[in-house]
């Protein structure tokens, strides 16, 4: 008795062309929660590191009396020998004296994942420490000088995705899905929505980052100034 075996067959060319739209239609759906959660997931990152930098900058302040500035990086010098670059004009130079000071061992806390930075290499002796886009965040300064742990508490220090680098208060609003994270002096970090007009952010109260005045957390007698990050190369 012969037994017959059918034979299935493969799939037909339009049977492919549904499968293959199937898969694109759900590639499509996918892609935008994918890019979605990854820039969460830089956001979380970039506020834990934020955090990170305000204790080690309080650190620096019970030690030089201010955060990071030329003046305080003639006294790290003096006090520990570094050869490390200490000042200069980019948040990586004053940032390099909280190493050079023994207050943090880890280039990690300084980066934040932008399109001008690199994953730092935690190599932090000469021109390696803290090199070309190793650091994420933007620093605030009193013109020259540094502020320190007194003042108004809501207060930015440091502030990320600056736009292209650059330190006039603009804002990129792709890395952190439209939100600008700002480290205030009372070691908190929030994040602000960016205006997609201007790319600048407004803190509480309806003010600038970086405007001036009696109805600003920075008062009449202070300007405030933002010291950019070095881009990778």
């Amino acid at each position: 008795m012969k037994t017959s075996i059918k034979r299935r067959k493969g799939f037909t060319l339009v049977e492919l062309l549904v499968v293959i739209a199937i898969i694109v239609a759900l590639a499509g759906i996918a892609t935008p929660m994918l890019l979605k959660q990854q820039k969460k997931a830089a956001s979380t990152q970039a506020l834990s590191n934020a955090r990170q930098i305000g204790l080690a900058l309080f650190d620096f302040d019970s030690d030089y009396s201010n955060f990071p500035d030329r003046t305080t990086a003639d006294s790290v010098k003096e006090a520990t020998g570094s050869s490390l670059t200490l000042q200069g004009g980019t948040s990586n130079d004053y940032f390099r004296q909280l190493i050079a000071a023994g207050i943090t061992t880890s280039e990690e806390i300084f980066f934040a994942k932008l399109p001008y930075t690199k994953k730092p290499d935690n190599v932090i002796t000469g021109d390696k420490a803290l090199a070309d886009g190793e650091v994420g965040f933007g620093y605030l300064m009193n013109d020259q000088s540094g502020f320190s742990t007194t003042g108004n508490s809501a207060r930015p220090i440091i502030a990320t995705p600056l736009l292209n680098a650059s330190s006039d208060g603009t804002f990129d609003s792709d890395p952190f899905d439209q939100k600008a994270i700002v480290l205030r002096l009372d070691n908190s970090a929030v994040s602000y929505q960016i205006n997609q007009n201007t790319k600048t952010v407004v803190l509480p109260g309806g003010k600038g980052l970086l405007s001036t005045g009696e109805d600003t957390v920075w008062g009449t007698d202070v300007n405030p100034r933002i010291v950019a990050p070095s881009k990778k190369r």
